[in-house]
Order: C-alpha cells, then structure tokens, then sequence
C-alpha cells in the first residue's frame, strides 16, 4: 500500500536534495533520481529544479506537496486501522517532542510501554520550534506531539504537568543561600539569555513583572547558558526539566512568584487515532504521575 514515489517525494522537499533522501529511505542517489523522474512523467508536472548539490521545489511541486502528504498518511492511518482490525499488535507510532521531553521524559516513556507491547516501533521527531511540533501534528505527520500550552491551533490536547521555571545561578552568587530568588532582582543582575525563539516562554517571566533584564550576554543552546552562567558571568532561567540529571555546578532558586510552563501531549482527534496511540497516551499520563513520584521538583 505505500507509496514509495510519494514517500521519495516528501523526503526529497524536506531535505533539499536527492543525495540525503537516499540515505535517509535507503536508495541509491540514482535509485531515487529515477523514481522521482518517473513520478514527473506520470504527473506530467516538473517537481524539482535540480541545482548542483540540492533540489529544490518548482512552483507545481510545492502546490502538491500538502495534497501528497495528506495522500501518505491517509494511507499510514489505513494501514493502522487494518492491524487493529486484524489484531496486530505492532506498528509504528510517531511521536514529535522538544528537547527536554526528548532527553528527560521520551526514553522512560518508551521503555515503560514496550513491556506491554513489544512489538511496536517509535520513529520520533525533534523540534524546540512549538509552531513546528503543532503542524506535524496537524498535517498528521506525527501521531500525537508534546506541546507547551496554550495551543494555537485546533488539537486534542492532554494536560501532563505544571513545569516550574528555575532561576540558575554560581554557586558563589550573592543570592545563593537565600530561600528564593526575589523579583527585584531580576534587573539587578547580568542576565544570560538563551538565543530567542528557543524557549521564548522564559521570556514571558520578565515580561509578566514589567522588567527589563540585563542582558549580559547571548547563547544559542542551554548548554551554552549553563556554562557561562556556572562561570559566574550571571544567571538565568530556565524550566526545571530542562535542568534534570548532570549539568555544571549551579544553585537552582524558585522565583519569589511561581511561575510555570504547562506541559501537554496532544493529537489530531481521538477519532482518528490509532489504539496504539491512545494507548501510548495513556501510558505517558501514568508515567509522569509516577516519575514525579519517585522524583518530585528540584
């Protein structure tokens, strides 16, 4: 049933060129060159405009783009829905997640439910763009997704925990030994800021208390913020997730004034899901009950 034109298709949109497509479905560069070739001349539409080392979309080709997407996983979600009605419990869930569901949550998740149904597969997607995680959800490129809420867009969505933010500081910092971090200390400080549009809701903290930080310094990955941050060059914040298992030697404080990121897992419709899917979601509920359990808030 699948279609492997339209999968070559999809692969080659997504990652510019044929060469990569290749590796990724496992064809030669000419095996999928000559599908997709073939693919053109049943569409009698160019697809592609081949540019040395890449490919890229003509006008025609990103006009069907959507239409061959829906096409591929109408026919995943067929497939689905045979095996259920066939009593085969296997498959494939696809899952899309940010990078502290992915490290944190994601592995613990797979391992619990793999027990109960071993014979399942996960092909897993990584993004930290919220936007991004919202649309493969939508388009059903995914099965179901972790999120932050609030959700933009019209999803099922399954609340799993309140996410503290933390502020993250040297462990000689003035503030270090005291109970919490005070408000009036956000702008008092240098602050070390994660580069925007990664975690942005970090952001929202200074916003809500009308504060300006001072901005000391710019990093692009958390990794970054924490080193620099562990150096003594100032502190910043981040969600208490993201600060789990080994990083620097830093001292995490709670805000003065709570504040949090609502953490969620989300599909397209309980209608349309597969039973592996909502079983999984099910599964994931139950393990952040328990993981929280066993180990609560920093």
């Amino acid at each position: 049933m699948n279609n492997q034109k339209y999968e070559a298709f999809i692969k080659t949109a997504e990652l510019g060129s044929f060469k990569k497509a290749a590796e990724a479905l496992g064809y030669t560069q000419a095996g999928i060159s000559y599908i997709l070739n073939t693919l053109e001349n049943e569409l009698d539409v160019p697809l592609f405009i081949r540019d040395y080392g890449g490919a890229r979309l003509t006008s025609d080709g990103e006009q069907l783009l959507p239409w061959i997407r829906d096409v591929c996983n109408s026919e995943r979600r067929l497939q689905v829905k045979l095996n259920e009605l066939k009593s085969l419990e296997s498959g494939t869930i696809r899952v899309a997640a940010f990078t502290s569901v992915s490290i944190h949550w994601l592995p613990g998740m797979i391992q619990t439910f793999l027990k109960d149904h071993p014979k399942v597969e996960f092909d897993l997607r990584w993004s930290d763009d919220i936007d991004e995680l919202e649309r493969l959800i939508r388009r059903g490129d995914v099965d179901c997704g972790f999120l932050i809420l609030p959700c933009k867009s019209n999803l099922e969505v399954i609340h799993l925990k309140s996410d503290p933010f933390l502020v993250i500081l040297p462990v000689n910092h003035p503030l270090a030994k005291e109970p919490f971090y005070p408000i009036s200390s956000l702008s008092e400080y240098p602050y070390i800021e994660l580069k925007e549009g990664v975690y942005s809701e970090m952001n929202e903290v200074f916003s809500r208390h009308g504060i300006k930080p001072d901005v000391f310094m710019t990093a692009e990955n958390d990794h970054a913020v924490m080193a620099l941050v562990s150096k003594g060059f100032g502190f910043s914040i981040f969600p208490e997730l993201s600060l789990r298992g080994p990083t620097f030697p830093l001292v995490h404080k709670e805000l003065e004034v709570q504040a949090y990121r609502e953490l969620a897992i989300a599909i397209r419709s309980k209608e349309t899901a597969s039973a592996a899917t909502l079983d999984f979601i099910s599964s994931v509920e139950q393990w952040v009950r328990d993981f929280y359990h066993r180990e609560p808030t920093l």
